[in-house]
């Protein structure tokens, strides 16, 4: 037996097959007058018609979908933050098409041009933003299009793309855990940070070593050493520090890991090289990943909402009338086992 079409459907209403879309489909420029809609739904209904969701929305210029672009999806930083938007959009009765770039601007921008061309009703980005004009340019463009073609967006991270943006405060949240470390007597402090052109692992080296020099105690540039801003990059900038300075030469020493991940790659480098974290060597992260509930110690690191970042970003982007709001996330120093003191 042949599926019922929409042109069946027109004709056992009666009205026309334009009619019958918008009745259906709905329409971002027509409306439909109640009796008519009523009646050609209940047509619908009889007939066993099911619409076409890509008929759908090219009627009402948008899907029920929204668009989560993010760096690392294995990244727990990520995953947390993927739970508030899924929560926020769920309860907006969107679903979340997730796309993970694996730190590759170039997948950032064909991403959104997919999302465009799949007429997504809202886009969140998600992950700190690099020293890059051209890239963050073409970004800001790419997102423009998107914008005057209905699409909303936000984004978590630096506030530079000119979008709704839900910005951590790194600088701040890194001088804050300097003066909690060197409120526990350590004076001598190494950091491993990211890429240099990463501008969370930038803000964040800036903000710990600048709390540190207000202090009178300066980080010498041998013990700041870069890496990527991984897990991966944490054990390979902890190997090397302890090649630099050697095993003695870290004793009493507060390490500063810029991100979570990071700081369990130099944890478990340490332990490598017969280290003991809290006893020989302090480490210490940022961002507070659930992850960390089964590290042993427990890591010092400074704390941030990253679910209700989240909801958040998604609620930013699903109310995005007017002009462009930044809001800042705090951020919460937590002291464990890791940095005891020296």
């Amino acid at each position: 037996m042949a599926s019922v079409t929409l042109s069946d459907v027109a004709r056992e209403a009666g009205v026309s097959l334009a009619t019958a879309s918008r009745a259906i489909n709905g329409s971002a420029n027509r409306t439909v007058r109640p009796e008519l809609q009523q009646r050609v739904l209940a047509t619908a209904a009889r007939l066993g018609y099911s619409p076409d969701a890509n008929a759908q929305a090219m009627a009402r210029g948008r899907t029920s979908t929204l668009g989560l672009i993010v760096h690392d999806i294995a990244d727990p930083y990520f995953s947390s933050i993927a739970a508030g938007v899924t929560t926020a959009a769920e309860a907006a009765g969107l679903m979340v098409t997730l796309a993970s770039t694996g730190h590759r601007p170039e997948k950032e921008l064909a991403f959104v041009d997919v999302l465009q061309s799949q007429r997504a009703r809202a886009i969140v980005i998600a992950g700190g933003r690099q020293d890059d004009q051209e890239v963050n340019e073409r970004l800001r463009a790419a997102l423009s299009t998107y914008r005057s073609r209905g699409g909303t967006v936000a984004a978590i991270g630096q506030s530079i793309l000119d979008v709704h943006t839900v910005a951590i405060h790194n600088v701040g949240g890194a001088g804050d855990l300097a003066r909690a470390l060197h409120g526990r007597g350590y004076r001598d402090f190494a950091v491993l940070t990211g890429p240099g052109p990463h501008l969370t692992a930038r803000e964040r080296t800036e903000g710990f070593t600048t709390a540190l020099a207000e202090l009178g105690t300066n980080v010498r540039a041998d013990r700041v050493v870069a890496s990527e801003f991984t897990r991966d990059g944490g054990y390979r900038a902890m190997t090397d520090l302890i090649a630099r300075v050697g095993r003695e030469g870290l004793a009493a020493c507060a390490v500063f890991a810029v991100n979570d991940v990071m700081a369990m790659g130099a944890m478990a480098a340490a332990r490598e090289a017969g280290l003991r974290v809290g006893e020989s060597v302090g480490i210490a992260g940022f961002d507070d990943i659930v992850t960390l509930r089964d590290i042993t110690p427990g890591l010092s690191t400074v704390a941030v909402p990253l679910v209700d970042a989240g909801v958040r970003a998604t609620r930013m982007a699903l109310d995005s009338d007017g002009e462009i709001v930044v809001e800042q996330l705090d951020a919460t120093v937590v002291l464990r086992d890791s940095t005891p003191g020296p």
